[in-house]
């Protein structure tokens, strides 16, 4: 769990229940003490805020968020991810020379079949009815003899329904990238799934957020 240090004396941690609290050593400050401490002792200010984590109950159990009351919106998520491999790898996948078959055809597949099965793999994840997955793939660097050459991952998904499908886009992006290494991990075990992300949500109460 990570601390903030307050002048090397005072750390702010915050709690399953979503509160900070101020600690001294192993003890722990109220929430009205720390707020004057940390107003004396530090230019960084108490704040109390609201960081509860859904997934919590209030007795720091695992439990589905009820979203029963919830609009249905559309709903959107795209997700990127990268896979690093020698730029001999890369020339054998375009050239269709990969043993098990046609690489990103099978990868795509993977990823669109991963993103329908994503609360079967997530356990709080709610059932969606998706009505649009799409995995693309592009080149970001040919490599060379010094770098590697570097495949981009692109996942989109949709539904429209309570809850955003973060989760599905995401997935697709990591079981196409596993996909690709296992179809081609027999010339190439040195390939590095790198940098998989959110990069954009859209739909219900935040709206868009753009993360890149």
């Amino acid at each position: 769990m990570a601390h903030l240090k307050l002048q090397g004396k005072w750390d702010i941690i915050p709690t399953i229940k979503g509160r900070a609290y101020l600690m001294q050593g192993e003890n722990p400050v109220s929430p009205t003490s720390a707020q004057a401490i940390s107003k004396a002792k530090s230019p960084l200010c108490y704040q109390r805020q609201s960081m509860t984590l859904s997934h919590l109950d209030d007795q720091g159990r695992a439990q589905m968020v009820d979203v029963s009351a919830k609009a249905d919106t559309e709903r959107v998520a795209i997700a990127k991810g990268e896979v690093t491999m020698r730029r001999e790898t890369l020339a054998l996948i375009r050239a269709g020379k990969i043993e098990k078959g046609d690489v990103f055809s099978v990868a795509r597949v993977a990823g669109i079949m991963a993103a329908k099965r994503t609360p079967e793999l997530i356990p709080m994840c709610h059932p969606l009815l998706i009505t649009d997955v799409i995995v693309d793939f592009e080149t970001l660097s040919e490599g060379s003899d010094r770098e590697p050459a570097r495949v981009g991952i692109l996942a989109t998904a949709k539904t429209v329904g309570k809850t955003g499908v973060e989760m599905e886009a995401l997935v697709a992006v990591t079981t196409a990238a596993l996909t690709i290494y296992d179809m081609a991990k027999a010339v190439d075990r040195a390939m590095r799934i790198e940098n998989v992300r959110l990069v954009l949500k859209r739909g219900g109460k935040s709206g868009e957020v753009r993360l890149e």
